[in-house]
């Protein structure tokens, strides 16, 4: 949510931040919307002073006798309660159209984003580990998958397209990720492990962006919830609508959680395989920070998230994206990239965000900084990032992919092997 009195300040500055993410200007929109509202609401100001001072008047002519007086005052005064009836209703539509306005509106790009219209305006930062040669022809996941406890027929049957079931030693490496991976970022990270609703409110789901813009891509049970795409939605939310003290700032969380999207928006990508589920498994990360902090737990998540990737030995690289790839929420995203030899590239399997002030507005998520620092008494609204670290499914195609051996069996790395039971190596049945 965008704080309209910044606007007010500069709405040239608001125009181009728009510019940067390809859209038009909405500056002058939204600045008579609020023109609307704050004359509205002067007028109504002015209208009750002279209604009190009106009401006073009557009972003093009534006082002294003077009738004429009194009608006269009385006629007045409901001529202005019905005229504040009519402001009143001018002024919440012009609330309620500016708020739905600006609720549209994405977050505008932090300074050192790169300007692009979308993933070919991507920049790589770094990249880790060597691709894997093979000495025989490396085969994608959806062909290795069924031998090894893949069942992409049982899922369809059961729940149709997206869905699919692991069996043995596959769902077993397939929760071993998740516990591997949950342990990392809550011993060796420093994240406090959450169990969250997996059932959220509208207001939850405004809150961290989902609502209203992508309330396609959501599931909606029939009493009005929403199951979460993603626990970032849950773990943001612990903090709406309260007020942290400085001192408590970084606040970091964990979640190890099923996840559901209906991938509205995406039609015909990735329908075969295990990338693009209804039904998935990810570790989210969020951190609650204050504007000074957020550069560097912005940078500390990233690199948590790439700590899993390395432990398990997967070539990765990591993206800045660019202003026309960037999510709806964020000013500034890094994304993770792991290597799929069966694909012979690079895919998302990570996206760590800064997203500013701009979902704690929608909160109203504050923090009241430390006495000595100027604000003493005054509340500020933290800053909110969220990463992933990982999403499960995609690391086990990863997996597999990278670890296949021409027999179509699969070694399993030994970071994870304490969580196999000591497992070594998923074999073809």
């Amino acid at each position: 949510m965008h704080d309209i009195r910044a606007i007010r300040d500069d709405p040239a500055a608001f125009d181009a931040g728009l510019a940067k993410r390809g859209l038009a200007p909405q500056a002058a929109t939204l600045l008579q919307l609020d023109e609307t509202r704050r004359s509205a609401l002067t007028e109504t100001q002015t209208l009750q002073t002279r209604r009190n001072e009106a009401s006073k008047a009557i009972g003093a002519a009534k006082a002294r006798r003077d009738d004429d007086t009194a009608q006269a005052l009385m006629a007045e005064v409901a001529a202005i309660k019905a005229r504040m009836a009519h402001i009143d209703e001018t002024a919440a539509a012009s609330q309620t159209a500016l708020d739905a306005a600006i609720a549209a509106i994405p977050n505008l790009p932090a300074d050192d984003v790169p300007e692009g219209a979308d993933e070919a305006g991507n920049v790589e930062v770094k990249r880790w580990g060597e691709p894997r040669a093979f000495d025989f022809a490396a085969r994608d996941h959806a062909d290795l998958g069924p031998a090894l406890g893949v069942d992409f027929e049982a899922g369809g049957r059961i729940a149709g397209s997206r869905f699919t079931v692991l069996r043995g030693q596959a769902a077993r490496l397939h929760r071993a990720l998740g516990q591997f991976m949950i342990d990392v970022q809550t011993q060796e990270n420093g994240y406090t492990e959450a169990w969250p609703p997996l059932l959220v409110r509208d207001e939850a789901a405004f809150g961290t962006s989902q609502l209203p813009k992508f309330r396609d891509d959501l599931f909606q049970t029939t009493d009005g919830r929403w199951l979460i795409p993603t626990a970032e939605v849950s773990l943001t939310n612990l903090v709406r609508e309260q007020i942290q003290v400085e001192s408590a700032l970084p606040m970091r969380f964990t979640a190890l959680t099923p996840c559901f999207r209906s991938e509205a928006g995406a039609a015909g990508r990735d329908t075969k395989g295990f990338i693009r589920q209804h039904q998935f498994e990810k570790v989210e990360l969020v951190s609650i920070a204050t504007p000074d902090q957020a550069d560097a737990e912005h940078e500390r998540m990233t690199l948590a998230a790439e700590t899993i990737l390395e432990r398990l030995g997967l070539p990765y690289r990591r993206m800045l994206l660019c202003t026309g790839d960037m999510g709806f929420g964020a000013r500034k995203t890094f994304d993770l990239e792991v290597w799929l030899p069966g694909q012979s590239t690079y895919r998302e399997i990570s996206s760590c965000s800064q997203c500013g002030d701009f979902q704690a507005r929608r909160m109203d998520a504050r923090y009241r900084p430390a006495e000595g620092t100027g604000g003493r008494g005054t509340t500020s609204f933290v800053h909110t990032l969220n990463g992933s670290g990982l999403a499960v499914g995609r690391t086990f195609v990863a997996l597999l992919e990278n670890y296949q051996q021409v027999d179509g069996s699969v070694t399993v790395p030994e970071a994870l092997r304490p969580y196999t039971g000591g497992l070594d190596r998923l074999v073809p049945a």
